[in-house]
């Protein structure tokens, strides 16, 4: 099976991107985890597919594979990915794009500047819905981890993240604590887990040790996930600028209800083809 693939990015984040609508992409996961090797395969963080739409009054149904071939709900920089590619691919030339995912439809907007902005739907914060094991919602969580208490803001974009205040990204325990709470017995389809160093009002510092992938250079859901915990728990303003490792996002939330908007850039690094 030979397949034509784009190699993009979003802020470092980085994917393999599909056109399943002009040629039959079926993935093992097997497959899918040959194309994530950076030493056997393309390498990337994920492997995204453009397909037919599903749902009425969507363009386009999203589909995302982890590194390790799992299947996700949602992933925010590769909704900009998205949109890039189905643009510039000439699968559409409309700006505003509605598209279907696993985690529920969003909408892509292509800016004169060339940024993607997207609106990544209402947070869910109750625990059944996220899902997460408890017996109320609260703004902040205690979670055990071997004896040793750990407070986390736990809501879904779409995906499950768990987003943890910390003094200073660099030095916060990611690859150490980031697995731990990914497989907590809490999160029965595991969970993202965000680092969060509030700077100011309207500025974070974050990393975030994504399921089924580890700690990637960015992720849009998880910015989206640690605005909405610091909005909640009144340390953040409705605009906030946050820093991640392979550059910045702009996240965006009016309060419980709106939906989170999300700008920011996606980077086509080139185009192949490969023999499965």
């Amino acid at each position: 099976m030979k397949l034509r693939f784009s190699k993009m990015h979003g802020l470092g984040n980085d994917f393999v991107v599909f056109d399943a609508i002009n040629q039959t992409v079926n993935l093992s996961t097997e497959q899918l985890r040959l194309l994530a090797d950076r030493r056997f395969g393309v390498g990337c963080d994920q492997i995204l597919l453009v397909e037919r739409p599903r749902n009425k009054g969507t363009d386009f149904h999203y589909r995302i594979f982890n590194a390790d071939g799992s299947e996700v709900e949602q992933c925010g920089n590769g909704a900009r990915c998205f949109a890039r590619f189905v643009h510039d691919h000439g699968l559409t030339r409309k700006n505003e794009i509605p598209v279907g995912t696993a985690g529920g439809d969003i909408r892509l907007y292509l800016q004169d500047d060339g940024q993607v902005k997207v609106n990544m739907g209402v947070p869910v914060l109750e625990p059944r819905d996220i899902p997460f094991l408890a017996d109320r919602r609260q703004v902040l969580y205690n979670l055990d981890l071997e004896g040793e208490p750990l407070q986390a803001a736990v809501l879904s974009m779409g995906n499950p993240h768990a987003v943890l205040a910390v003094d200073d990204v660099e030095t916060a325990p990611v690859a150490s604590l980031g697995p731990v709470i990914e497989n907590h017995p809490r999160f029965p389809q595991r969970v993202n887990v965000g680092f969060m160093a509030v700077k100011s009002p309207a500025e974070i510092d974050l990393r975030v040790y994504e399921r089924g992938a580890g700690e990637t250079l960015a992720c849009g859901t998880g910015a989206c996930a640690a605005v909405v915990a610091g909005r909640l728990q009144e340390r953040l303003e409705e605009r906030v600028q946050v820093h991640l490792r392979g550059g910045d996002l702009v996240i965006s939330w009016k309060g419980e209800g709106e939906p989170v908007w999300m700008t920011g850039p996606a980077t086509e690094v080139f185009e192949g083809n490969i023999e499965l």
